[in-house]
């Protein structure tokens, strides 16, 4: 399973807003809800958020191994 849980942390140990995300990025609600959802993101909206952030792209996204 995919969890956006680091970008979270990430987000507030930057000291951006998703209001700032959408207002001066260009990132869209659209973006942000799926995130806050766990539902995936393309890799090319990875990529921007990781230039916005400047940050790794696990300071935003982790694995997380099904228990079967």
């Amino acid at each position: 399973m995919i969890s956006f849980k680091p970008f979270w942390s990430t987000l507030k140990t930057k000291g951006i807003s998703t209001y700032a995300l959408i207002e001066n990025h260009g990132i869209s609600s659209g973006t942000i809800h799926r995130l806050k959802h766990d539902k995936a993101i393309t890799t090319t909206k990875l990529d921007d958020l990781c230039e916005i952030l400047d940050c790794e792209v696990e300071d935003i996204v982790k694995y997380i191994k099904k228990e079967v």
